[in-house]
C-alpha cells in the first residue's frame, strides 16, 4: 500500500476544501491511501512514512502561509537526504496571485530532492477587500474538480510505480 500524504493549512476553508478534494481524488485509486494532516499537526516521521506529497496552502500577504512554513521549518532537516526522489504536487488558494506561495513551496521541495509531477495547481479567489479576505470560502465545483483531478493522477502515478 503506497501513501500520499497531503498537508495543508487553511484559515477560511479555502485550502482545506481543495485538500479534501484532493484526497477524494486520490482515494479512488486502488492500493494508495491518502492521508489529509493539518500542517500543525504533521510530524517528520509522518513525512517518511508517505511516499508522495500534496502541499496545500493559502497565499497570505504574497508568501505560503506562516503555520506551512512552521511545518516545513519543523521537517525539513529531520528527513533532509531521506525521501529525495518522491513526487509532490502544490496547491495554492488566493486571492489574486499565488505565484510566490507556490515558488516557496517549490524551492523548499527542491531541497529535499522532490520531484514535482504537475505545476502548482492555483485558485484565485478575486478576494480584494479584508472583509473578503478573512470571509469564509467556498470554492466552485470546477475548480474542485481540478484539485481532484490532481490527486487522483497523483495517486495513480503511486500505484503504478511511475513516481
Amino acid at each position: 500500500m503506497k501513501t500520499l500524504l497531503i498537508v495543508h493549512h487553511t484559515m477560511t476553508g479555502g485550502t482545506r476544501q481543495m485538500a479534501e478534494a484532493a484526497a477524494v481524488g486520490a482515494a479512488g485509486e486502488p492500493g494508495v491511501a491518502a492521508r489529509l494532516l493539518k500542517a500543525i499537526d504533521t510530524t517528520p516521521d509522518d513525512v517518511l512514512a508517505a511516499d508522495g506529497y500534496v502541499f496545500a496552502t493559502p497565499e497570505n500577504l504574497a508568501a505560503m502561509a506562516g503555520l506551512m512554513k512552521d511545518f516545513f521549518d519543523r521537517c525539513y532537516y529531520p528527513v533532509l537526504d531521506r525521501i529525495q526522489g518522491r513526487p509532490y504536487a502544490t496547491l495554492v488558494c488566493a486571492g489574486s496571485d499565488g505565484h510566490n506561495a507556490a515558488r516557496q513551496v517549490e524551492r523548499i521541495a527542491t531541497g529535499w530532492r522532490l520531484k514535482a509531477v504537475a505545476p502548482a495547481l492555483i485558485v484565485c479567489t478575486a478576494a480584494q477587500t479584508p472583509e473578503r479576505i478573512l470571509a469564509p470560502k467556498t470554492l466552485a465545483q470546477a475548480e474542485l474538480q481540478r484539485c481532484r483531478d490532481l490527486g487522483a493522477a497523483l495517486a495513480a502515478g503511486l500505484a503504478l510505480g511511475i513516481f
